[in-house]
């Protein structure tokens, strides 16, 4: 058969159309639909077209999460090859630390993954901490505070996740009370450390300052509320038909998939492994915590969704403990002790609602001439950290959050690398996608959860 079909030659004379034009080509087969049956047409096209073309989507695409280009080469609507362009968040963040002391360095990190700061802080920190050889000296409540900031943000995250995820398969109620929600966590943060995000709070020994005033009340009423509204994404999505629809079996990755590309999270534990950091390596103190690993056995897209749900119910579990073991601890120090290491913890918030209190400032001024100019220097050029190299990682709440702090003995770190879960888990882009329709790419990237200031740092 000839690459190339006449339309005199396929169309019989009493059927032919009196009102269409006729036009030859001379490139590529030439078929004539003229009401007869599909799959006439599709059985003579047979093998011998083979129609792909490559699009891009993003990277300023509403469904991407962020400034990420997806490049997709499609055969009909079937994705046959799916890659992944990152770099359009680069900020520099890990070169930006290398010009600043250590505790200026949580004031660019926390900038990372901006839906989980404090796990970008968390996992420095204790990186610094190592390094410094104090990780037994800071102070319990200190850890305490660390656990509840982790866990509120571990909800923060999820329901932004959740949120979105619904958004871009058309569940616009799920978007709608998932931001509701985060705002709530929000406020608990600006009420706790004074900023919504970018807090800075943790610090190396510590964390900045102690709870204020109501700020337990204020965290046990929001526990209460949670557990009332919860139960609202159970009921709009478990057993939505549709929701089910669109989810299950679509970005299947099984566990030895996971394991060949290094991914965790959510992603790892809905193939059924409990791999979760706060169980099987501890830090802060999470091994005198009641939680269970929630995990699920589907490996695709609605498994991850319903982890991310029990989550936020364990999450809650560790928010209630660490706010009982807080009211314990009312007034214990929340910074270490070594005046070399720690920065002034005692801040206060003035009349104006800026900085530390005149009462403050005229304790550290008023003391001696030796602790001033011992502030000053503290502040201007920072604590020496010993030479060496360390990696502590977190759970955060895509997975495996983890810092590789060096240091070679100065007042400013040799290198700091991030192992940023977003990063890894992208790999599983191509995996999840290809041989599956162009409308399950966004299901599979929406639960991946991948935040691109994370991935470009």
């Amino acid at each position: 058969m000839s690459d190339h079909v006449s339309p005199e030659a396929t169309i019989p004379p009493e059927t032919a159309d009196p009102y269409a034009g006729t036009s030859a080509t001379t490139q590529g087969k030439v078929f004539t639909v003229t009401g007869q049956d599909w799959e006439s047409i599709t059985d003579a096209i047979g093998d011998h077209v083979e129609e792909r073309i490559v699009v891009n989507m993003g990277p300023q695409h509403p469904s991407t999460h962020g400034v990420l280009r997806l490049i997709l080469e499609l055969e009909g609507e079937t994705v046959s090859e799916a890659r992944c362009g990152i770099g359009y968040l680069h900020t520099g963040i890990e070169k930006n630390m290398e010009y600043r002391t250590w505790v200026q360095g949580v004031t660019y990190c926390t900038r990372m993954d901006y839906l989980s700061p404090f796990y970008n802080e968390m996992t420095y920190v204790l990186g610094v901490e190592r390094l410094l050889g104090i990780e037994d000296e800071v102070p319990e409540k200190a850890q305490v505070m660390r656990v509840l900031l982790m866990e509120l943000n571990r909800i923060s995250s999820h329901l932004v996740a959740i949120a979105t995820g619904g958004m871009e398969i058309g569940a616009l109620t799920v978007m709608t009370i998932g931001f509701r929600e985060r705002e709530l966590v929000l406020d608990l943060f600006e009420l706790i450390t004074g900023l919504r995000m970018n807090h800075a709070f943790i610090r190396p020994g510590g964390v900045a300052q102690d709870l204020p005033p109501g700020a337990l009340d204020e965290i046990r009423d929001f526990v209460a509320l949670m557990k009332k509204r919860l139960p609202e994404y159970a009921d709009l999505c478990n057993a939505n038909p549709i929701f089910k629809a669109r989810l299950e079996g679509v970005g299947e990755l099984d566990l030895a998939g996971c394991l060949a590309l290094g991914i965790t999270g959510p992603v790892l534990r809905s193939t059924g492994y409990p791999w979760d950091l706060r169980k099987t390596q501890p830090y802060c103190g999470y091994e005198d915590y009641e939680f269970d690993v929630q995990t699920w056995d589907t490996a695709d897209a609605y498994g991850r969704f319903r982890i991310r749900l029990n989550e936020m119910w364990e999450s809650l579990r560790l928010i209630e403990q660490s706010a009982q073991r807080l009211a314990d601890l009312e007034g214990a120090p929340v910074m270490v002790a070594d005046k070399k290491i720690a920065w002034p913890s005692q801040l206060a918030i003035g009349s104006d609602g800026m900085g530390n209190s005149l009462d403050h400032i005229k304790h550290i001024m008023g003391e001696s001439m030796e602790a001033l100019i011992h502030h000053f220097k503290l502040v201007t050029e920072g604590f020496h950290v010993p030479a060496g190299q360390a990696y502590v990682p977190v759970e955060s709440p895509r997975g495996e959050m983890g810092a590789h702090v060096v240091s070679t003995g100065g007042t400013r770190p040799f290198r700091v690398h991030f192992r940023d879960p977003s990063f890894t888990n992208l790999q599983g882009t191509a995996a999840m996608a290809e041989g599956g329709m162009v409308a399950d790419v966004i299901v599979a990237i929406a639960s991946l959860d991948p935040v691109m200031g994370g991935v470009d740092r």
